[in-house]
């Protein structure tokens, strides 16, 4: 990825196209820096400098770990508290009864507002447009990049009616 976004610069490539990384996150960011990563766009569901919610939770994660929460990180921990917050509703460790809650009960976290399981087992959130700051913009060590926009979630992902998943089509 470094050689490929430097390339893109050495070649004026930023002057007419926007560079886009897959499965791109903070810590990439971070250890290739922002004069290499500078104006990358990429999608995630969570950055750790959106709204309070993000920075608190980031701020202990922080703590711990002397970097910021990745969107795979952060949707892990949400996962787990949603887990168990559904085996506390059942009453109950058996995986049907706390499947079932988890798809009944909404999901309002940090990262996630209103979200939802669906019967194929797909998470439906929102997901985030960012894009890498230039080193001009950034005030910190970790302030590395902006959301552009937020992409809803019944439009990121594949209809219920067009999944593929066996559970569904039973």
């Amino acid at each position: 990825m470094q050689n490929e976004l430097k390339q893109f610069q050495e070649f004026g490539l930023e002057k007419t196209m926007r560079p886009a990384g897959l499965l791109t996150d903070i810590t990439d960011l971070h250890a290739l820096g922002l004069q290499t990563t500078q104006g990358l766009l990429y999608v995630a569901a969570f950055y750790w400098d959106q709204d309070d919610a993000t920075r608190a939770f980031s701020e202990r994660f922080y703590k711990l770990r002397k970097a910021m929460p990745t969107s795979f990180q952060a949707s892990v921990y949400g996962a787990v508290m949603h887990y168990l917050k559904a085996i506390d509703a059942a009453g109950t460790d058996e995986a049907r009864a706390v499947m079932a809650k988890m798809r009944e009960m909404p999901i309002n976290d940090f990262m996630t507002s209103a979200g939802s399981i669906r019967e194929d087992g797909r998470v439906i959130r929102n997901l985030y447009l960012l894009q890498a700051k230039t080193p001009a913009e950034s005030k910190g060590e970790w302030d590395l990049a902006k959301v552009l926009a937020t992409i809803p979630g019944r439009e990121v992902f594949r209809p219920l009616s067009e999944s593929s998943c066996p559970l569904v089509r039973r």
